[in-house]
C-alpha cells in the first residue's frame, strides 16, 4: 500500500506540490490525471524518492520511503518514466535485465533465472523475439514496452507509471493497461487520456495547480463540471454499454 501525507514541494520559489494526500491500496490501479504542469510527474518522483519534498510523507508497506535504504526501495518500487534512453548499444534483453540489478549480489553478473525472469517480462508487454535487438533500433513504441518490461522484471510490489501509453498505438494501449490491471501489483499511474482512466482505474486522483482536487471512483469524479473546472473543456459524459464505465466525447473548441 501506498500512503502520500501533506506532501509539498517547491522549486525557484513555485509551488510544484501543495499539501498533496492520497492513498493507493494494495494490488489496486490509481490514475493521476490532471492537466500539464500539474505535478503528476513531480509527485511521482517524490514517491520513487528521487526528488525530496518540502514537507510530508511517503508511506510504501508500512515504511517512511525517507528512511529506506535505496536498494531496498528499489526491491519494493519501480518507476517506468516518460522518457528513459540510453547512448549504450544494449540489447533489449539488458535493458530488461537493469530491472534485476536491486535483487543480485553482483551488480554485473545476471543468473538464468534472472534471464528467465527478463524473458517472461518481454512476453508479458506482447514483445516475444525482441531479446536480441538492440536498443537503438526500436520505435518509440516499442521502447516505452521494453521499459515496462524492465519495470515488471524489478518484480516490484509497487509500480509507478510516468504517462505509461506515451507513444503506444491504440492496441498497445489497451494491452499495456490491461496487463498492467491483470498483474495485480499496486500501482500509481499518471495518465493523460481520461477515457483510458475510467476503463481501467479503481480509483482516480485530480490535481491541479499541485494540489488535489477531486478523488475517487471515476464514474463519480469524472463529471463534466470537474473537466470544465480542471481542463477547461466542455464534454458529455456516458456510461459505456459494455463496460459499464464512464466515457467522455469532447465538445469542439468555440470559435
Amino acid at each position: 500500500m501506498l500512503t502520500v501525507t501533506g506532501v509539498s514541494l517547491s522549486v525557484a520559489a513555485r509551488r510544484i506540490l501543495d499539501d498533496v494526500t492520497c492513498a493507493v491500496p494494495a494490488g489496486s490501479l490509481v490514475g493521476l490525471l490532471g492537466p500539464n504542469g500539474c505535478g503528476k510527474t513531480t509527485l511521482l518522483r517524490v514517491v520513487a524518492r528521487l526528488a525530496a519534498p518540502d514537507a510530508g510523507q511517503v508511506i510504501v508497506d508500512g515504511d517512511d520511503v525517507a528512511t529506506l535504504p535505496r536498494a531496498t526501495l528499489a526491491r519494493r518500487a519501480a518507476l517506468l518514466a516518460q522518457h528513459a534512453d540510453t547512448d549504450l548499444d544494449l540489447t533489449v534483453t539488458e535493458v530488461v535485465l537493469l530491472g534485476r540489478i536491486p535483487h543480485r549480489r553482483s551488480r554485473w553478473s545476471d543468473s538464468a533465472a534472472d534471464r528467465a525472469v527478463a524473458a517472461d517480462a518481454l512476453a508479458r508487454v506482447d514483445l516475444h523475439g525482441y531479446a536480441d535487438r538492440r536498443w537503438h533500433t526500436l520505435s518509440g513504441g516499442e521502447r516505452q514496452r521494453v521499459q515496462l518490461a524492465r519495470a515488471l522484471a524489478q518484480q516490484p510490489r509497487l509500480l509507478l507509471l510516468d504517462e505509461p501509453t506515451n507513444h503506444l498505438d491504440i492496441r498497445h494501449q489497451l494491452h499495456l493497461l490491461h496487463l498492467v490491471r491483470r498483474a495485480g501489483i499496486t500501482t500509481l499511474a499518471a495518465l493523460h487520456d481520461i477515457n483510458l482512466a475510467a476503463m481501467f482505474c479503481d480509483t482516480v486522483v485530480v490535481l491541479a495547480a499541485g494540489r488535489v482536487v477531486a478523488a475517487g471512483a471515476p464514474a463519480d469524479v469524472l463529471t463534466p463540471e470537474l473537466l470544465a473546472d480542471v481542463y477547461g473543456v466542455h464534454a458529455d459524459v456516458a456510461t459505456h454499454p459494455v463496460t459499464g464505465r464512464p466515457t467522455v466525447t469532447y465538445h469542439p473548441p468555440a470559435s
